[in-house]
């Protein structure tokens, strides 16, 4: 069955894969909101009621629910016919646990890193270039901070900036990055929200306010003067830092960048610069989700805060740039946490 609702949108095939996993509405439910629970994913309501409308197409999964069913199913959104799968996607397929050895398996570290590497290579568009030295060294410190993870052993410390628009899904492939490496994981909204609030109210301004001059010039220097301040704490101490915050205006600045770049260098400190990217859907239907007071001024005003961002194109001074249009990132971010986990459970 196909849905007008929603272009692309497959309904039935959530009820395929449900019934070839053997499951009643209630027991999808059951497992549905526990594999939500274990992932730190909101599913309200996920009872036998809203799964029919899930399979009969009268309700369109929101973000949490999409994943905790790609999680739940193992399979990807385009599997699962939440949508049509991006071109090239079809070669993104789940990370399949039968193919990979047996945890007690002596090549099970090599079988992880290579999950890791494959994990890489299909979220970044065009792929990890053998020919480009800057990818090929962030994925290689990538792969060999998760074997020292597992291993021991302190290689040099690497600061690793995470930039997108609001909703692209960058504080996610954040998270997955700092759950492979054990790098050090610093969103700048956690770090600073409360201070900018209340900064933003001694000085006569709103404190969800994120786009007048008033935050531009007085605020927002110091929300990214205390996410630098608060990596250099943990890089001076040997801690590799990743840095999640939208880097628009840092990244389009190479001077910013070389300065950043220079003084990394003398203190011995690699880095790398990742850009997020997503479409315009996916992120107001993010923005939407989360409910933030601080999006308001974006959602209500969508068209002019849309004609002031460049999606097409990544900064200048970025070494990779992750595809997770329609989330497809995102999905494989999940897939390899699982098949990660089973290797070594």
């Amino acid at each position: 069955m196909k849905s007008t609702q929603r272009p692309g949108w497959i309904p039935s095939r959530l009820r395929e894969h449900r019934e070839a996993h053997g499951l009643t509405l209630e027991a999808a439910g059951d497992l549905l909101r526990e594999t939500a629970r274990r992932h730190g994913l909101a599913v309200p309501a996920a009872n036998f009621q809203t799964l029919w409308g899930h399979e009969n197409g009268s309700i369109y999964p929101g973000p949490h629910y999409r994943r905790a069913y790609c999680l739940m199913y193992r399979a990807t959104e385009p599997q699962l016919g939440f949508r049509p799968p991006l071109p090239g996607e079809t070669e993104k397929a789940e990370i399949m646990i039968s193919d990979l050895p047996a945890p007690s398996d002596p090549a099970a570290d090599e079988a992880a890193a290579k999950v890791i590497e494959e994990a890489l290579a299909k979220a970044s568009v065009g792929g990890i270039q053998p020919d480009n030295p800057q990818q090929v060294a962030l994925r290689n410190r990538i792969v060999d901070a998760w074997r020292r993870r597992h291993g021991g052993g302190s290689p040099r410390p690497i600061l690793t900036l995470v930039g997108g628009y609001a909703g692209s899904g960058k504080t996610e492939f954040s998270r997955f990055l700092s759950d492979i490496t054990g790098w050090a994981f610093l969103d700048k909204d956690s770090l600073t929200r409360s201070m900018t609030e209340r900064l933003l109210v001694s000085l006569g301004g709103d404190p969800n306010d994120r786009h007048s001059e008033l935050y531009l010039t007085e605020v927002r220097p110091l929300e990214y003067r205390c996410l630098m301040e608060a990596a250099w704490d943990n890089l001076n101490a040997g801690t590799s830092a990743i840095l999640a915050a939208p880097f628009i205006a840092e990244l389009n600045d190479e001077a910013w960048f070389k300065r950043l770049e220079n003084r990394c260098a003398a203190k011995g400190i690699d880095l790398a610069a990742i850009w997020v990217r997503c479409d315009a859907e996916s992120m107001r239907e993010y923005i939407e989700f989360r409910g933030a007071a601080r999006d308001a001024w974006k959602l209500a005003n969508w068209e002019t805060y849309l004609a002031g961002l460049n999606l097409e194109e990544s900064p200048p001074t970025v070494h990779i740039t992750v595809d997770n249009r329609l989330g497809s990132a995102i999905t494989l971010a999940d897939q390899t946490r699982q098949t990660l986990k089973r290797i070594l459970s």
